[in-house]
């Protein structure tokens, strides 16, 4: 679909320059001048600036949702620290017994 008609750009030109900018820096802020200077273009009249952010803002939640974890997956860190306590638990530590006390 043409989005910007003063320099014939398209919707999927559009999509995947934000999704190269976001590859290189997930958590950058993509903005229309980003994307028309990768275009190597420069908004003429503006009236599609407004179809471009909701481009921009579908693209980024559609990429942000496809990256996401599943919550069974995420490692609280709560959960981690204990995990690594019982894993320490066995372990002797100073190269003493438990039952050795200097004192």
């Amino acid at each position: 679909m043409l989005v910007c008609q003063c320099n014939m750009i398209t919707s999927k030109e559009i999509e995947d320059i934000v999704l190269d900018l976001l590859t290189a820096d997930p958590w950058q802020l993509v903005v229309p001048a980003k994307v028309y200077a990768e275009l190597n273009r420069r908004a003429k009249c503006s009236g599609c600036v407004p179809n471009v952010v909701d481009i921009i803002v579908r693209v980024t939640e559609k990429y942000h949702a496809q990256q996401a974890h599943q919550p069974a997956e995420l490692v609280t860190l709560q959960s981690g620290l204990e995990k690594l306590k019982k894993q320490r638990n066995g372990v002797r530590r100073e190269r003493r017994s438990t039952s050795h006390r200097a004192a």
